[in-house]
């Protein structure tokens, strides 16, 4: 399948127990990872939504805002989103792009990996308590 046609198909994956909802739609410049992600095979699940990101990336929409509303992740998970966090960093080098990551005024621990991740990322990032 044609990468860069593959970008242009809506993603939509509806959240489960152990998944995060996900939607990475280009055409309404929408791109959110939500609440809890710990699959029995992180890596595995992601693929898709990495290759997704990657065909996308070869042409984005000139301003991307990328929203991470988690609630819980296990590491394998954070590795995923940290690989989605250096693709976005690889496009921010070309495009506007814009990491937002929201938590929970009294989730303290999800506060900090935001820090963490604002840290080590060079693209503009947002902590944002709601």
């Amino acid at each position: 399948m044609n990468e860069d046609r593959l970008s242009m198909n809506p993603v939509f994956i509806e959240a489960t127990q152990d998944t995060p909802s996900i939607i990475l739609n280009r055409a309404t410049n929408t791109f959110i990872i939500a609440e809890r992600s710990y699959p029995e095979d992180a890596y595995e699940f992601y693929i898709p939504v990495l290759h997704w990101i990657e065909a996308y990336c070869k042409a984005a929409n000139d301003s991307t805002v990328f929203e991470f509303k988690l609630d819980y992740f296990n590491t394998t998970s954070s590795k995923q989103i940290f690989k989605i966090m250096l693709l976005l960093e690889e496009l921010s080098k070309n495009k506007n792009v814009i990491i937002r990551w929201y938590f929970k005024g009294t989730d303290r621990e999800m506060k900090t990996h935001g820090e963490i991740f604002s840290k080590i990322i060079t693209t503009s990032f947002e902590l944002i308590e709601y």
